[in-house]
C-alpha cells in the first residue's frame, strides 16, 4: 500500500509541480503589476479593482465551462474510450470559443452600464472603460487557451506550462515598464499601457502554447482534425452540463465575498483593507493547494473512469498530505515572521499590528480549506459537479448569516468576519468529507 501511495504522490506532483509554478509566476507578474499602477497613479489601483471583479467574473465563467470536458476526457482517458476522448475534446475545441467571443464583444461596446450599477466615481470611470475596451480582446484567447490547456493537463503533460509562464508574465513585466511609463521611446499611456502589455504577452504565450499543441508527441488526448470536424455540439453541452455548475459555483462565492466586503466597510474604512491583506497572504498557499486540487481532479477523474478504487482514494489521499505540509509552513511561518510576511503587502505598521494575530488563525484555516479543495475536487472527479456547488451555495448563506450575527450582533468586528470564514471552511469540510465517504462505501459496494 505505501509503494502505491508513493506511486500515487509521484504522478500527482509531476502533474501538478509546473501548474504551481506557472500560477506562482502569474501571482508576482499581478503583484508587480499592480505595483507600477500604483506609483504611476493612485486613482489606477481604484479603476483596476473596479475592472477586475465584473471581468474576472466573466472570465472565471469560461475558464469553469471547460472543466466538464476535462472531466469526461480524463474519465475516457482511464476507460481507454479513444473514440469518446475524440469526441468531447473535438467538440470542445470546435465549440468553446462562441460564448467568449459574445464577452469580447460586450466588454468592447457595453462596459459603463456595469461601472454605473457598481457606483464607480466620474473620475475613476474614464480610466475603467480606457482599461476594459483594450483588455477585452483576451476573452477570444479564454476558449482556445482553456482548451489547449485542458488538453495538456488531460495528457499528463504539464511541463510546457513553466515555460509558458515564464514568458508570458517576463513579457508582462517589461511591456508594463514600456507601456506605463513611457519607457524606450514608447507612449505613457497609464493604465491603458498595462491592459495592451497583458494583451500583447498573452497572445504570444498563446502562440508558444499553439506550437506546443501542434507539435508534440506527447499529448495522447489531442483531437485529429476529424475529430474536430466530426465534433457534435450535444458532446460540448455535457461537458458544460458539468462545467456550468463549476461556473456557478465560483459565482456563488464571488457574491458572498462581496457581502463580505460590505459588511467589513461597515466596520471601519481600513477593515476591508485588512482582509485584503490577511487573505492576500493566504493566496500564496493557495496557488499551491490548488495546483494540487486541479490535479486531483483529473486523476480522480482518471480512477473513475478505469473503476480503480485503489487509485481514487491513494490520490485523494496523497494529496491531502501534500497540502498538510503545505499548510504547517504556512502556521510556522506566520508564527517565526508576520511582520516579515505583511510587510510585503503593506508598509503601514498599525496595518501590520492588526493583522498579526489573524494570521496564525488563517494559517489554521487551510487544514479545512485544503480539504474542500481537495476533497471537492475528488467529487468533481466522480463526474458529480452538482454537490459542490450545492455545498458552497450553502457556505454562501452560511458565512453571510454567520458574519452579520458576528459582526451586527455579537461586535466581533474583523475578528467576527475572520472566524465566520473559519466556521464556514470547517463546516463545508465535515460535508463533503461525508459525501466524499459515501462515494469510496458506494463505489467498494458495487466492486464487491
Amino acid at each position: 500500500m505505501k509503494s502505491s501511495n508513493k506511486q500515487y504522490g509521484k504522478r500527482l506532483l509531476i502533474l501538478a509541480f509546473p501548474i504551481i509554478m506557472n500560477n506562482i509566476i502569474a501571482q508576482l507578474q499581478m503583484i508587480i503589476d499592480r505595483i507600477f499602477l500604483g506609483h504611476a497613479n493612485d486613482l489606477y489601483m481604484s479603476a483596476l479593482e473596479n475592472v477586475s471583479s465584473p471581468v474576472w467574473t466573466t472570465m472565471s465563467f469560461c475558464n469553469s465551462l471547460v472543466m466538464g470536458a476535462s472531466i469526461l476526457i480524463s474519465q475516457s482517458v482511464g476507460a481507454k474510450k479513444r473514440e469518446d476522448i475524440g469526441e468531447y475534446a473535438g467538440a470542445m475545441l470546435k465549440y468553446n470559443n462562441i460564448i467568449p467571443i459574445f464577452l469580447c464583444f460586450f466588454w468592447m461596446i457595453f462596459p459603463k452600464p456595469v461601472f454605473m450599477i457598481l457606483g464607480v466615481s466620474d473620475n475613476v470611470m474614464p480610466l475603467c472603460l480606457g482599461y476594459v475596451r483594450w483588455y477585452a480582446p483576451l476573452f477570444l484567447l479564454t476558449g482556445l487557451g482553456g482548451s489547449l490547456g485542458v488538453i495538456l493537463q488531460t495528457s499528463n503533460y504539464t511541463k510546457p506550462l513553466v515555460v509558458y509562464g515564464c514568458v508570458r508574465s517576463g513579457l508582462n513585466i517589461f511591456l508594463d515598464w514600456m507601456l506605463i511609463f513611457g519607457n524606450l521611446g514608447m507612449p505613457a499611456l497609464g493604465i491603458k499601457g498595462a491592459a495592451i502589455a497583458t494583451v500583447i504577452a498573452e497572445y504570444v504565450g498563446a502562440i508558444y502554447i499553439s506550437v506546443i499543441f501542434f507539435t508534440s508527441k506527447k499529448l495522447p488526448t489531442r483531437p485529429s482534425w476529424n475529430d474536430v470536424k466530426k465534433g457534435h455540439f450535444q458532446s460540448y453541452l455535457n461537458a458544460a452540463k458539468l462545467g456550468i455548475n463549476i461556473a456557478l459555483e465560483d459565482f456563488a462565492w464571488n457574491i458572498g465575498n462581496l457581502i463580505l466586503i460590505r459588511i467589513l466597510n461597515s466596520i471601519n474604512e481600513y477593515a476591508a483593507g485588512i482582509y485584503t491583506i490577511i487573505f492576500g497572504v493566504e493566496v500564496l498557499a493557495v496557488v499551491i493547494i490548488g495546483a494540487i486540487g486541479s490535479g486531483t481532479m483529473t486523476l480522480t477523474s482518471e480512477a473513475t473512469g478505469r473503476k480503480d478504487l485503489a487509485q481514487y482514494k491513494g490520490i485523494t489521499l496523497c494529496a491531502y498530505a501534500v497540502c498538510t505540509i503545505v499548510t504547517v509552513v504556512m502556521i510556522v511561518g506566520a508564527v517565526l515572521f508576520p511582520e516579515q510576511i505583511l510587510s510585503l503587502f503593506t508598509s503601514d505598521k498599525t496595518v501590520i499590528a492588526s493583522c498579526g494575530g489573524y494570521l496564525l488563525l488563517i494559517g489554521i484555516n487551510l487544514f479545512s480549506k485544503s480539504g474542500n479543495i481537495i476533497i471537492g475536487n475528488a467529487i468533481r472527479g466522480s463526474g458529480n459537479t452538482k454537490w459542490m456547488l450545492f455545498t458552497q451555495i450553502f457556505g454562501t448563506i452560511w458565512i453571510v448569516s454567520v458574519a452579520s450575527v458576528l459582526v451586527f450582533i455579537c461586535k466581533l468586528g474583523i475578528f467576527g468576519v475572520v472566524l465566520a470564514v473559519i466556521l464556514d471552511e470547517g463546516v463545508r469540510a465535515l460535508i463533503n468529507l461525508g459525501k466524499y465517504l459515501r462515494i469510496v462505501k458506494k463505489w467498494g459496494e458495487w466492486n464487491g
